[in-house]
C-alpha cells in the first residue's frame, strides 16, 4: 500500500495550508479546518524519511473515537470524518501550550528524575520512586508549543506570568485535562491497558474553550498493558508498552536520538511494514475493534473527493 507523506490540495474556500510533523491542515474560510492525517512519522522532533502505510488512518480513527467519548466533558473541534484519514472541524484560536499529564514516572519525567531532578514544570516528584511507578496523583507538566524544534517545559506560574494563558483560562484547562485523563484512564482499563501519560491541545472559539487535534492516540499517549504491570515493576523489568516508544527505541538502538550530526538509520521495507503492523495492533488494542484497512489504489484522489463532497454540505 502507498504511504501518503505529502498532500497539496486546493479546496473551494481554502485560505490557508499548514504542514505539521504529521498533519496537513487546510483552512476553509474563517470557520473550518480540514485535517489530513498523513502517514508521516516523527520521533525526537524529526520527521523520518519514509511514511508508514495506514498510520494516518489509525491515528485519525482513534482520535475521532476518543473525541466522541469525551464530548460530554467539553466541546471539541470535530464536525465529521469524511475519509478514514481526514477530520473536518471548527477553526479555533489555539492556546500556545500543550497540556501534558502524567500518571506514572515514565519517559521524559523518568529521564529528568534519574538525572536528579525532583521538580518538573513546578510539580514535585516524591523521593524514592522507581521508573514506571504510579504518582500519588497525576501531575500536569505543560510545554510551550514550538513552531519548530523542541517544545520546552514550562510551569503554570511561568505561563500565567508571561501572559501566554490567563489564570482563569489556565485553571479551566487544568480541570479539563484532569477530567479527560480520568476518562481516558477508565476507557483504557476496560481494554486491559494503563494510560500512562498523554497530552491535550485546546483552543477558543466564540469565547468558548474547545478540545483540539488528536486525543489518546499512540502518538500523543503512552499505554502499558495492565497484566503483569505490578510484577514487572517489582522486578525492575521494562513494561510492555503500547505507544510509539518502540519506534524511538529502534532509533536509539541504531544510534539516533535527533541530535546534530546523527543519521536516521535505514528504514527498510521490512522495518516499515513492521511499524505499520504495530500501529494496527495499537488500534485494535486501544479501541477493542478490528482494524479495517481503507480501500483505494489512488488514495489521494479518494481523500480529495471525500473532502470536496463533504464541504458541499457545509455551504
Amino acid at each position: 500500500m502507498e504511504a501518503i507523506v505529502k498532500t497539496d490540495f486546493n479546496f473551494p474556500g481554502q485560505n490557508g495550508h499548514y504542514v505539521g510533523k504529521v498533519r496537513d491542515v487546510y483552512s476553509i474560510g474563517d470557520d473550518y479546518l480540514v485535517m489530513v492525517v498523513s502517514d508521516r512519522i516523527s520521533a525526537f522532533d524529526v520527521v523520518l524519511p519514509k511514511g508508514i502505510p495506514f498510520k494516518g488512518q489509525v491515528l485519525n480513527q482513534i482520535a475521532a473515537k476518543f473525541l466522541d467519548a469525551t464530548a460530554d466533558i467539553l466541546p471539541n473541534w470535530k464536525i465529521a470524518v469524511p475519509d478514514p484519514m481526514v477530520t473536518v472541524g471548527h477553526k479555533c484560536e489555539p492556546f500556545k501550550v500543550e497540556m501534558v499529564i502524567r500518571g506514572y514516572l515514565s519517559g521524559h519525567a523518568w529521564r529528568e528524575y534519574k538525572a536528579g531532578k525532583r521538580t518538573l514544570c513546578g510539580e514535585n516528584m516524591p523521593e524514592g520512586m522507581v521508573e514506571n511507578q504510579k504518582f500519588p496523583e497525576p501531575i500536569i507538566t505543560p510545554t510551550t508549543k514550538a513552531a519548530e524544534g523542541h517544545d520546552e517545559d514550562i510551569s503554570k506560574e511561568e505561563i500565567i506570568a508571561q501572559g501566554i494563558v490567563s489564570r482563569e483560562d489556565y485553571e479551566q484547562l487544568e480541570a479539563y485535562t484532569k477530567a479527560l485523563f480520568q476518562r481516558g484512564t477508565e476507557i483504557a482499563a476496560r481494554m486491559g491497558l494503563i494510560l500512562v501519560d498523554t497530552k491535550y491541545e485546546f483552543g477558543k472559539k466564540d469565547g468558548k474553550i474547545y478540545l483540539m487535534d488528536e486525543i489518546h492516540t499512540p502518538d500523543s499517549s503512552r499505554y502499558f498493558y495492565s497484566e503483569g504491570y505490578a510484577e514487572r515493576l517489582a522486578k525492575g523489568e521494562r513494561q510492555k508498552q503500547l505507544s510509539k516508544e518502540f519506534v524511538r527505541e529502534w532509533l536509539m538502538a541504531n544510534g539516533f536520538q535527533g541530535q546534530e550530526g546523527q543519521q536516521v538509520p535505514e528504514m527498510t521495507a521490512e522495518v516499515v511494514e513492521g511499524i505499520s503492523d504495530r500501529y494496527i495492533e495499537l488500534y485494535e488494542n486501544i479501541t477493542g475493534e478490528s482494524f479495517v484497512k481503507a480501500e483505494g489504489t489512488d488514495i489521494k484522489k479518494r481523500i480529495e473527493d471525500n473532502i470536496n463532497n463533504f464541504l458541499k454540505t457545509l455551504r
